[in-house]
């Protein structure tokens, strides 16, 4: 849940290239959502934005019409009702007397990424995912995780310290920089935009590769076999996971791809 939130804050360590240009004006939320089928199972993909500031009327149009074809709901993992802060940087209770803890790195990271969003008007509880859950058991229709939280944890327990950042780069504040990135990652996931997570991920590689690979690499390859297994049973599957998920050369849509299951752009 909280991985693309601290791959942008591990890569707001390191120096950036200027983002892609965008246009004027202002247009129709469209977040981009793809589509994987055969003969009687449809999967869509959407690619989430983990915490947004509530003014996005995204839930229309295509989205909602693949949402309420589908029989049920896959999210990344499932998270406690009512987010917070806590719910980042902390263990759930019943982890917290295991072994398995966040590391320091992830820990910072996300109160950075966090703190960041909070600045420009963003909440957890606004995010994609949770909006799709909130519906989907509203409407009674089935919601699992393709991770459990513990499998998660365990995951940020292993993560790597961030790459320092070089002695000859520009100097910029932490806060101010990861603020400004928040705001452009909302604005490009509502446009439906993939290339500025494709630059993060890009960053976050060449910073930080095994941050990478156990984050991006590792798991969009396990995402894509439980679709490919998934698609053996008839029915059709509404599977939302982190934009930065379906972005760039290892996404689950290439995964897919090389697994004999190419995907389409529904929007």
């Amino acid at each position: 849940m909280a991985a693309f939130l601290v791959a942008a804050a591990l890569a707001a360590a390191t120096p950036a290239a200027a983002p892609a240009a965008t246009s004027a004006g202002a247009p129709d939320d469209d977040p981009a959502i793809f589509v994987v089928h055969d003969a009687d199972t449809t999967v869509y993909l959407f690619g989430t934005f983990h915490a947004l500031d509530g003014k996005s009327d995204w839930f229309n149009d295509q989205v909602k019409d693949a949402f309420e074809r589908s029989d049920e709901l896959v999210l990344e993992t499932l998270v406690p009702e009512h987010p917070s802060a806590a719910s980042f940087v902390a263990p759930p209770q019943q982890l917290r007397t295991s072994a398995v803890t966040p590391s320091a790195s992830f820990l910072a990271s996300t109160r950075l990424a966090i703190k960041a969003g909070r600045s420009q008007g963003m909440q957890v509880g606004n995010g994609a995912d949770m909006v799709l859950r909130r519906v989907a058991e509203s409407e009674g229709k089935p919601v699992e995780g393709l991770e459990t939280m513990e499998s998660q944890i365990a995951m940020f327990a292993k993560l790597p310290a961030g790459p320092p950042v070089p002695q000859t780069a520009k100097p910029v504040p932490p806060m101010n920089g990861l603020s400004q990135s928040m705001a452009e990652m909302q604005a490009a996931w509502k446009r439906g935009d993939q290339r500025l997570f494709v630059r993060i991920l890009g960053q976050l590689e060449r910073g930080s590769p095994d941050t990478y690979r156990m984050m991006f690499t590792e798991r969009n390859a396990r995402w894509a076999d439980w679709i490919r297994a998934r698609m053996q049973t008839p029915g059709t599957v509404f599977v939302a996971v982190g934009a930065g998920h379906l972005a760039g050369k290892d996404s689950v849509l290439v995964r897919l791809a090389e697994l004999g299951l190419p995907s389409a752009r529904v929007n």
